[in-house]
């Protein structure tokens, strides 16, 4: 069963899911077993040129979807490095789901991919693998401290 979870104060602003940024995508993310989901529709105001979403929003989209992959699971990470790979254009006004999974994880890093489908067709428009920087937990107090 899946479960759409608000994300916290500090995140309302988000431009990529922050439900209090009225400039921003707005996208309601949740986790499905092992995977974080998304969905999204460029709008006009999303084109790059000639009815086509600009790069920069699918980049998000896919960063966005690795960054609540962490966060819906109760950790903060930051993107150390993310390499995108464009599949085919986005025609605006065509929903897409943004899906993220892990790779691998070694101590505070964590490797993780995300593909951005169309709804309409299945079909892969980008790809992205990345590695997150987790905060580290705060240091344990000791009893009685």
């Amino acid at each position: 069963m899946s479960e759409a979870v608000r994300p916290s104060r500090g995140s309302n602003r988000c431009f990529v899911c922050g439900p209090d940024n009225a400039q921003g995508l707005r996208v309601p993310f949740r986790m499905e077993g092992d995977r974080c989901l998304g969905r999204f529709t460029p709008a006009e105001h999303h084109n790059s040129f000639e009815g086509i979403t600009h790069g920069g929003i699918v980049f998000s989209l896919l960063d966005d979807a690795m960054g609540n992959w962490l966060f819906l699971q109760g950790e903060r990470g930051v993107t150390a490095k993310c390499e995108i790979r464009y599949r085919q254009p986005l025609p605006v006004g065509t929903q897409v789901e943004a899906a993220c999974g892990l790779r691998q994880r070694k101590g505070r890093l964590v490797m993780l991919e995300a593909r951005l489908t169309r709804v309409d067709d299945g079909s892969l428009v980008a790809e992205a693998e990345a590695s997150f920087m987790v905060e580290a937990a705060p240091p344990a107090r000791a009893p009685g401290a």
